[in-house]
C-alpha cells in the first residue's frame, strides 16, 4: 500500500529528498507519490513537517 500526500502539503521537498526509490515528484500544487514505485518505507512521512503524508487506502 503506497503512501499518499494530502492537500496539507506545503511543497517543501523534504519528502522527495529522503525517498530511497525516487517515488516522489513535484506536482503542480503539491508533491505526489508514484504508487507503483513506492516501497512503503515511511521515510517521507517521518520527515514531513506538516504531517501531510500517510499510508494509502
Amino acid at each position: 500500500m503506497a503512501y499518499k500526500i494530502n492537500s496539507e502539503c506545503v511543497k517543501c521537498g523534504a519528502c522527495a529528498e529522503v525517498c530511497p526509490v525516487g517515488a516522489i515528484s513535484e506536482g503542480s500544487s503539491q508533491y505526489e507519490i508514484d504508487a507503483g514505485t513506492c516501497v512503503d518505507c515511511g521515510a517521507c512521512a517521518a520527515v514531513c513537517p506538516v504531517g501531510a503524508i500517510s499510508p494509502g487506502d
